[in-house]
């Protein structure tokens, strides 16, 4: 099953990055404003409160202002670990179980993705294993819901470049949403170098694995943001 919303993951992305001939970078300076503003209809706690509901009415723009309005807010860190790591981690042998899983090690499941997306809305894993619980529990209204939000996230990456040079980089909100980007698309990350003076160098390996293309992440608002809560790493 997981296999399955991989490949459809794939081609929403592929699909959303080949019909947006112009590519554009977000206007980070238009974006902070509107996120910080209690008056917009951008502004970020009025955006958290639609991800989180159970529907999809978020345009792209809302997805585009909620995805790096989240650089903006007084608690983001690029580098924050995940509160629930061990509980990830103990249960990575149900993510990879081939047969069906019980109702227990499906409710247990649910309950960490739940608890990993209230404490970071944009753990795209999380989100991916939410919607890989709820079509294990044939909740297919909910899958098709949660599956619309995670692709939402990732057209919202394809639509800010094309990753083919520096000046036409993707931009992300965390260093390991470069790995999900292609991971939850069935390619394999195989190096990543860091180019001064702010970009990432992914060399990446394609889902047949006849194929190594190499691309390119903008991490200037990233660092730049963290900096500016923690002077003393710079």
């Amino acid at each position: 099953m997981i296999k399955r919303i991989l490949l459809a993951i794939c081609i929403t992305v592929g699909c959303a990055a080949i019909a947006q001939a112009r590519p554009a970078a977000p206007d980070m300076v238009a974006i902070e404003d509107a996120t910080n503003n209690p008056e917009s209809k951008y502004y970020y706690p009025k955006l958290l409160k639609m991800f989180l509901s159970n529907d999809t009415v978020m345009t792209d723009e809302d997805y585009k202002y909620f995805y790096y309005g989240t650089m903006f807010q007084e608690d983001y860190n690029p580098y924050r670990i995940n509160s629930y790591q061990e509980d990830a981690k103990r249960l990575e042998p149900l993510y990879l179980k081939r047969e069906h899983l019980t109702r227990a090690e499906r409710r247990e499941i649910e309950g960490l993705a739940r608890k990993s997306i209230e404490d970071n809305p944009l753990d795209l894993r999380q989100l991916m294993y939410r919607v890989y619980v709820y079509e294990q529990n044939k909740k297919y209204n909910l899958a098709k819901i949660w599956k619309h939000k995670l692709d939402k996230i990732l057209m919202t990456i394809a639509k800010s470049g094309d990753g083919n040079s520096p000046e036409t980089a993707w931009v992300v909100v965390y260093p390991r949403h470069e790995f999900d980007f292609f991971n939850l698309g069935g390619g394999s990350v195989t190096k990543q170098e860091f180019q001064a003076p702010y970009y990432d160098k992914l060399t990446v390996r394609n889902q047949k694995g006849d194929k190594v293309n190499e691309h390119y992440f903008n991490l200037h608002t990233l660092l730049e943001q963290y900096y500016l809560k923690h002077p003393e790493d710079r």
